[in-house]
């Protein structure tokens, strides 16, 4: 999104006649004797003694420029992490200019090798062609201090960056500084409990900005978490100009009028003509719903439309008609070019994955607009246009559930303008990805370890759009494949006696299910034990996911997506045995949230004469999990994993 709408942020400098200023880079040096004091227990492996970024921005030739400077000591104790500070890379690529570069070992004994200049290596991605240099150490050992810091020149980044301390290890001597002309003031923010960035108040020619903490712990990564964005990090913009009187300079405001009138011009008449014509071959028609008409357009631009990645050809509404190749800028002219021939209305919204950055609604910087999504206000649903393994109502689950900002066209009489406002964009309800499963049991008479068993599986939302919508483009063996491989998780060794896939069409995504059926014969369930038999029924239901946690849980917990599971499990009682242990199968544990119950998992069971039938559904309803509330979710997603362990006792009467 940066590369992207960096185009969008614009405000004039005033080319006053600033006093040149010395960059700080200058005057920077390490400690030409260093005394580093590693605190750490034995076991640890590696500790940051010091992690510093410096950026400093600044008038050369009226022209701004960034310097920045990143000085990190990295205590290394373990073979493993000796092995990750190797090769240690370097942010430089052809638009930048290395400035500096400086790096040394410090041994335990105090003995400093410094790398010379043949150690900077440079080397060139065979597949990209990017030109990167790299740190190359040798002669670490356990107990060094890898050190090292460097300093690029490059085109300044002002509309919102991201700067991240907090990592899986403890640190000492975090901090952090931005320079600026007297005339450009900058606004920052921290996350995550890093301390606040404060104005240095003595810094005279320049305005300086600061933020140190002595001691940053690790935080270790956790399942379900979203790490990344739970880390501590900065976040700064630049906010004002005192020389022209500019404020707001990275607002909202200006990006949603700038996208605006990007993606909302006027469309000439050879354009249009083609693109009509390509709606038409979308089978679009008037009277249609909203919800069929863009399940149609979606589907025929996502099939006929190839994305590309970098690159110009592809940006405009013309060349994407013609050669059916796009950008994601044309992407989305394309998109919102049919939306408004067909007059259907929308917002297009920009927001960020909520696994790495949880948009902010309060702090305004364009380090939040990675992502675009479109709404529909008459159906209420999200379109995600250029994600193509998404499908309209079902865009990518990690960017729901957060925030987002909402570009909205506005009219005048004649005059068209777009407004920004940040909205919360809710996430699918877990009854629209529902996972049923129906399986129907009978035992060989005369060898009751022996089963015939039916299942029938059938998915919608999330749970389908990764096949309903390609069913059509996947060839037959992987769907032999993939048919077959839900008996086979169940028992590997099972022998498939028949298999059919329902609504395969892919232009039924969204409005019914994805259906396999299949009939098999296994004998993984039944164990027998003198005259009694030992029936795995809990197994039918595939292998569950078991919870551990042996340390108290630090982060919140974070599902992808809400869902629901229906099992029903009809078991054939063989004559003459009856069921020892049904109590067992209840179980039934669940956690409410103000009021509401938002998880479940409940399993109980009737008998319809010699036919047991056992009832197990299961639901997420919420995606988020405060941390004091860990222990209520892992007790309910344990209880699949419980019910897994169900092993019934079929006595003779």
């Amino acid at each position: 999104m940066k590369k992207s709408i960096s185009f969008l942020v614009f405000f004039i400098i005033a080319s006053t006649l600033l006093a040149q200023e010395i960059p700080f880079y200058k005057s920077y040096t390490w400690e030409a004797s260093p005394n580093f004091s590693v605190n750490a227990a034995d076991s640890t492996s590696i500790v940051g003694v010091k992690d510093k970024i410096i950026t400093e921005f600044i008038f050369e030739n009226k022209d701004l420029f960034e310097y920045y400077l990143e000085h990190k000591a990295v205590w290394l104790n373990s073979d493993e992490r000796i092995e990750d500070y190797n090769k240690v890379y370097l942010p430089y690529d052809n638009s930048s200019e290395l400035i500096v570069s400086k790096a040394r070992v410090i041994k335990s004994n105090g003995e400093i090798s410094e790398l010379d200049d043949s150690k900077i290596l440079t080397a060139k991605d065979d597949e990209t062609q990017r030109v990167y240099k790299f740190f190359a150490f040798e002669g670490i050992e356990k107990g060094s201090i890898v050190e090292y810091y460097y300093v690029v020149k490059r085109a300044p980044e002002y509309s919102g960056k991201r700067l991240t301390f907090q990592s899986y290890y403890d640190k000492q001597d975090v901090g952090f500084d931005l320079y600026s002309p007297s005339n450009l003031v900058f606004k920052f923010k921290s996350f995550n409990g890093l301390p606040e960035v404060v104005r240095d108040t003595l810094s005279e020619n320049k305005l300086h900005w600061t933020m140190r903490a002595a001691q940053l712990p690790g935080l270790e990564r956790e399942s379900q978490s979203a790490y990344n964005a739970s880390t501590g990090f900065v976040i700064f913009k630049l906010d004002e100009n005192l020389a022209n009187n500019t404020k707001d300079i990275t607002s909202y405001s200006k990006v949603s009028q700038n996208i605006y009138n990007y993606y909302y011009g006027e469309i000439d008449k050879k354009a249009q003509r083609k693109l009509n014509k390509f709606i038409d071959g979308a089978g679009v028609k008037a009277g249609m719903d909203t919800d069929e008409m863009l399940r149609k357009l979606e589907s025929h631009i996502k099939t006929n439309v190839y994305l590309r990645h970098g690159g110009n050809a592809g940006n405009d509404l013309e060349s994407v008609l013609n050669e059916k190749v796009a950008t994601s800028k044309g992407m989305m002219m394309l998109f919102i070019s049919a939306f408004n021939t067909l007059d259907i209305k929308h917002e297009l919204i920009l927001t960020s994955d909520r696994q790495e950055l949880k948009f902010d609604p309060e702090f305004e910087a364009n380090t939040f607009l990675n992502d675009y999504l479109f709404y529909f206000p008459k159906t209420d649903k999200y379109m995600a246009p250029t994600e193509f393994d998404s499908r309209y109502g079902f865009p990518p689950s990690y960017l729901t559930d957060t925030y987002g900002l909402h570009i909205k066209e506005v009219a005048l009489g004649d005059f068209k303008s777009a407004t920004g406002r940040i909205e919360y964009i809710n996430p699918v309800e877990a009854a629209e990805t529902v996972d049923k499963m129906i399986v129907d049991v009978s035992f060989d008479a005369e060898d009751l370890t022996k089963n015939a068993i039916q299942l029938n599986l059938s998915m919608t939302g999330y749970y389908a759009m990764y096949l309903q919508p390609f069913m059509n483009v996947i060839p037959q063996d992987n769907k032999t494949e993939i048919l077959e491989g839900f008996a086979k998780r169940l028992d590997e060794s099972a022998t498939i006696k028949s298999k059919e896939i329902k609504n395969a069409d892919p232009a039924l995504f969204g409005t019914k299910p994805l259906h396999f059926i299949l009939d098999f014969e296994s004998e993984a369930f039944v164990e027998k034990a003198g005259n009694r038999y030992l029936f795995k029924v809990g197994e039918l239901i595939g292998r569950q996911v078991q919870m551990y946690q042996d340390n108290e849980r630090k982060l919140p917990l974070e599902d992808e997506f809400t869902r629901t599971y229906y099992r029903t499990l009809n078991i054939k009682i063989p004559e003459g045995y009856r069921v020892a242990n049904a109590d067992d199968i209840n179980i039934d544990h669940s956690f409410s949230l103000d009021g509401e119950e938002v998880l479940m998992f409940k399993s109980f069971y009737e008998m319809n004469g010699d036919t047991l039938k056992i009832t197990a559904d299961e639901f997420y309803k919420i995606n988020k999990i405060s941390k004091e509330f860990y222990e209520d979710y892992r007790k309910v997603i344990n209880s699949a994993a419980d019910f897994n362990k169900v092993t019934l006792i079929l006595e003779p009467n």
